[in-house]
């Protein structure tokens, strides 16, 4: 396998699925994080122990305009997409792009936790980036069309160095890289933390922030993702809403169309 920088995102577009929307709730309206995004009427978020990935994804922080920036700045041109932005770095290299993303935000949680043995993703040839080894000193570099490991500087387990050990992780995995990293799943299984994958170059992925449910047992869920280029992580609207909402319903609908990209009711997967 030639190994490379792998871009992940690319374009499709298909039918809509149902939304819930709230009249009640004012479009300008811009919550501190992710968990003050209004609930539908009848709906109550799910409970979730406070380890939890999808209790770290719904507790983060939201930006006060919903304006999507560029790595470089410049603001994306489609606007139209998100609801809400994470109050979170891009970087100032176009590597943080859609399943970047979400390698991002699992390695922020499993650091939040210490869990710093876990933050680890392979890369196409299967070699196992390591941040344990990274703060060993260890480092990646192409040998040929093989990953391989070079001895380097130890560095201290921060967030500094966790983001530049990210930027090795962005060069050499993607969309085709993930699968690894998660496994497949039903649908009407899922859970806050899991994610939206179409493998491939190109490809996409977005993850589930957040999820609420009814009486009725009828589930209702929040998707977040980067882009390219890379970009600010954003909540996504649901383009099948009648005004913008944010929330999808969980069902057996073969299409799950956000507003850049249409998924598959066989696209969900977990984290390893």
């Amino acid at each position: 396998m030639i190994l490379s920088y792998i871009p992940g995102c690319g374009s499709a577009a298909r039918p809509s699925p149902s939304a819930v929307n709230d009249p009640d709730q004012a479009a300008d309206y811009i919550p501190r994080s992710v968990s003050g995004i209004f609930l539908p009427e009848g709906y109550k978020r799910s409970a979730l122990p406070a380890s939890a990935f999808g209790y770290y994804l719904q507790n983060l922080k939201l930006k006060k305009d919903k304006t999507v920036y560029l790595f470089n700045g410049a603001k994306k041109p489609n606007q139209q997409a998100q609801y809400a932005v994470l109050d979170m770095s891009v970087g100032a290299r176009d590597l943080q792009q859609c399943a970047d993303a979400l390698m991002r935000l699992r390695a922020e949680y499993l650091f939040s936790e210490k869990q710093f043995g876990q933050i680890r993703f392979p890369a196409g040839d299967g070699t196992l980036i390591s941040y344990n080894d990274w703060l060993k000193g260890w480092r990646y570099k192409l040998s040929g069309n093989k990953l391989i490991r070079v001895p380097g500087k130890p560095v201290p387990c921060t967030r500094e160095s966790l983001l530049k050990y990210l930027e090795t992780v962005f060069t050499y995995c993607g969309t085709s890289t993930l699968p690894a990293s998660l496994y497949k799943k039903p649908i009407m299984e899922m859970q806050p933390g899991d994610v939206l994958l179409k493998p491939g170059a190109p490809g996409h992925a977005v993850i589930v922030m957040r999820m609420a449910e009814n009486e009725n047992g009828e589930k209702i869920y929040l998707l977040a993702q980067s882009y390219m280029p890379a970009q600010d992580i954003h909540l996504l609207k649901n383009p099948a809403g009648s005004r913008s909402t944010p929330w999808y319903v969980l069902g057996n609908d073969q299409h799950i169309q956000t507003p850049e990209w249409t998924f598959y009711t066989d696209q969900l997967y977990g984290w390893k």
